[in-house]
């Protein structure tokens, strides 16, 4: 697998190696020792599933505050989406800015999100199908998010109507959100 920098110090993209033939082709989407050779070194313990039934679904901006903050592996396996995060690290030369990349089951590009960040998406197609995997539980105390259209931010979204759960709907502005982290959470 081949991984690369992005930008905002932390996040990598990942791609992993593709072996092909006449039935299609094979890829090894997640092997800790690996990854750890790669410096993503974290023991995941969950694994979520997203789908988006239809084109211009957003689900985000979401995050859970330290303790229960997570590192996320996101990959898509049916359709794409316009991944999107947020740096959330106070003392982040990045903080509140953004960053996106289309992860597609077409690309099989996955990214590597450590903790401090939110995270959302956008829909390209639908029936898209996001998976994840965690290395801390999911803890509804923690849970937190901010609106997925603040101005402050500035996300270009490839949406003008998204469709969107009441929650993502009436999310706090981010100056108004909760979060917890800094550069070197504890």
């Amino acid at each position: 697998m081949k991984t690369t920098t992005i930008e905002i110090p932390g996040p990598l993209i990942v791609q992993p190696k593709l072996f092909h033939d006449n039935r299609g082709h094979f890829a090894q989407i997640f092997a800790a020792k690996d990854y750890a050779r790669q410096g993503i070194e974290v023991s995941f313990v969950q694994d979520n599933y997203s789908v988006s039934l239809k084109e211009g679904t957003v689900r985000g901006m979401h995050y859970q505050l330290v303790p229960c903050a997570q590192s996320k592996l996101i990959h898509v396996v049916a359709g794409a989406v316009w991944n999107v995060i947020v740096d959330l690290r106070q003392g982040s030369q990045w903080f509140g800015k953004w960053w996106g990349i289309e992860l597609s089951a077409e690309n099989h590009t996955q990214l590597f999100l450590p903790e401090g960040f939110a995270n959302g998406f956008c829909a390209l197609t639908g029936n898209a199908a996001v998976c994840y995997k965690v290395d801390r539980y999911y803890s509804p105390e923690h849970e937190r998010g901010f609106r997925w259209n603040d101005q402050s931010i500035g996300i270009d979204w490839p949406v003008k109507e998204p469709i969107l759960s009441e929650r993502d709907r009436s999310a706090p502005l981010f100056e108004e959100a909760e979060h917890n982290f800094s550069m070197v959470s504890p």
